[in-house]
């Protein structure tokens, strides 16, 4: 039987991504919830979700070792989900400014809101406009609502790892970025019902 393992790291809602990804597992996969370095990096595919304050994230990281486990799980098929995207990249403006993975090149920046018609955090369902084909995205119809959670959005340098984007307070966000084995999500497939779910057996079977 292939495992897929999710990450704990001691400061996300794992309960709702561990049900999520059993309900679409089938008697093919064993979904385990973990913190023990072997049993993630011997797992077949690896999930990393987050939420929160990045700067608390990144210091449990570290203090457990983790951190360095991340960084060679990312060797595998990973789905990163709210701040497991958000660390992926080199810096963010959270916290005085936090030190990412530096796996992706960029910065995640916080929202500035054009006027009171917008709510710093977006809380909520929101569109996300694939911008390239993708196998996470099989099934999926371009322009589903998926919820999220945020006031911080990631911006990537090099465009091409852009897998979806987000109009929100006057403009669009990077939602969804892709690179070699890697796929991540600012949204909460686990909260998002049908299509959430969807990404999650896309995730599954890829």
């Amino acid at each position: 039987m292939k495992t897929v393992t999710v990450i704990d790291y001691g400061m996300s809602n794992l309960r709702s991504v561990s049900k999520a990804l059993e309900h679409v597992a089938g008697k093919d996969w064993h979904v385990i919830v973990s913190d023990q370095a072997d049993v993630i990096l011997h797992s077949d595919k690896v999930v990393f979700p987050g939420q929160g304050a990045i700067g608390n994230c990144m210091t449990l990281l570290q203090q457990t070792g983790l951190d360095d486990v991340i960084k060679q799980a990312l060797e595998k098929p990973f789905l990163g989900i709210c701040l497991g995207l958000q660390t992926l990249f080199s810096r963010s403006e959270e916290s005085g400014g936090t030190t990412g993975f530096n796996w992706i090149n960029g910065t995640v920046r916080h929202f500035v809101r054009p006027d009171d018609s917008f709510k710093i955090p977006q809380m909520g369902w929101n569109q996300v406009q694939q911008h390239q084909s993708h196998p996470l995205w099989h099934g999926i119809p371009d322009n589903s609502r998926f919820y999220f959670v945020h006031s911080y959005y990631v911006d990537p340098e090099d465009r091409a790892v852009i897998m979806g984007r987000t109009p929100y307070a006057g403009f669009e966000f990077t939602s969804a970025i892709a690179r070699d084995n890697v796929f991540a999500v600012q949204f909460h497939p686990e909260k998002s019902q049908h299509v959430g779910l969807k990404l999650l057996k896309n995730f599954l079977d890829w």
